[in-house]
């Protein structure tokens, strides 16, 4: 892994972030974070996500239906 991956991989994510990386509105992203569904590092009054807590998240959220 380079540094640049590492980089990025480090890079705490604001709502708005995490929003866009599930494509989902900015509102439930926040709902997600609010409601600890999604872990969060609070900073200040900052609210971030590490990306390796997104990437949990979703693999739990995981399912083999197709119920769409």
């Amino acid at each position: 892994m380079d540094d640049v991956t590492r980089a990025q991989e480090a890079r705490l994510l604001r709502a708005r972030d995490v929003a866009g990386e599930l494509s989902i509105s900015r509102a439930l992203a926040y709902r997600l974070l609010r409601t600890g569904k999604i872990p969060v590092v609070r900073i200040g009054h900052a609210v971030r996500v590490k990306r390796s807590d997104l990437e949990e998240y979703v693999e739990r959220c995981r399912t083999t239906e197709a119920g769409v």
